[in-house]
Order: structure tokens, then C-alpha cells, then sequence
């Protein structure tokens, strides 16, 4: 499975304004939502926020991976957000959060699922590639750089 597979241009948002987890869960769920018209923005956020209740999705080293499973979502799709500020999004790590990667899943995948946040993850893990994301100066640079860094894999 490839990120491109799952993420679009149009689905980078290089400037989250929420301040809190729920602002942007809300924030990314609303990305997904606009181009996804089988998806309802607050079925969505209710998910997600369901999730996070599990326990946080943010694994450290400024990295969050909110992900769940939907009725209505026909694959498996991803938004990317990344915010300038700090945001506290109940780090593993206890450090603040920058980079968002949401996956939305169909109610019955698994193993898809399973591999989309695995692959997403590997792609994360790298701290230079991290701080090139910071860095990028608007959402097609940072598509363009999840592109050729996903092609490494």
C-alpha cells in the first residue's frame, strides 16, 4: 500500500488553527468529510474522538495518527494537518504534537486498515523527514515530500 493510494493534494492542510485535540479532530474530520460526501463530518469526529478516549493516538516525536472505522467510508482515505503551534494532543512522549495523519477506514477492513497505519507510521518515523514537513513552505510541498519519501519504501 502506497500513502498516495490514500492521500491527495487536496487533502493536505498545512495551517490547523485548533488548539485543543477536539478542535482539530473536528478540523481534520472536516477535510475528509468536504471531499467525501458518503462521510458526515460529525459521525466522523464522534469516531475519532471515540478513539482518542481509548487511549491517545499521538505516539510521540510530534506525531498523531488519529484513526478509526466508518459506515459509509467506500476505502480507506487519509488527511495530513500540521500545525506551527504546540498542540497538546496527550503524547506518549508527553511533548507536544505538530504532524497529523488521520486515517478513516470502511467498517469491515482490518488487515487494509492495519497496513495503512503501519505504513503511515514508517513513513513518520524519520526525524529529518519530520522537520522537511515542518519546514515545507504550503500543502503541495509537503504532498511532494510524502510522495518521494513513501517512494523510498
Amino acid at each position: 500500500m502506497k500513502i498516495t493510494e490514500i492521500l491527495t493534494p487536496d487533502l493536505v492542510l498545512p495551517d490547523l488553527h485548533g488548539t485543543t485535540k477536539a478542535e482539530i479532530l473536528r478540523e481534520l474530520a472536516q477535510c475528509l468529510a468536504a471531499k467525501f460526501k458518503d462521510i458526515n463530518v460529525d459521525d466522523l469526529a464522534a469516531v475519532l474522538a471515540e478513539r482518542e478516549r481509548l487511549g491517545s493516538t499521538a505516539i510521540g516525536d510530534g506525531i498523531a495518527i488519529p484513526h478509526g472505522k466508518i459506515r459509509g467510508a467506500t476505502k480507506i482515505v487519509g488527511a495530513f494537518g500540521r500545525h506551527t503551534a504546540e498542540v497538546d494532543f496527550e503524547s506518549l512522549d508527553g511533548g507536544p504534537t505538530h504532524l497529523f495523519f488521520v486515517l478513516i477506514a470502511p467498517e469491515d477492513s482490518t488487515s487494509l486498515h492495519l497496513k495503512a497505519l503501519a505504513r503511515v507510521s514508517r513513513l513518520l518515523k524519520d526525524a529529518a523527514f519530520r522537520e522537511r514537513l515542518l519546514a515545507a513552505p504550503d500543502a503541495g510541498a509537503i504532498y511532494g515530500l510524502i510522495v518521494e519519501e513513501d517512494g523510498r519504501y
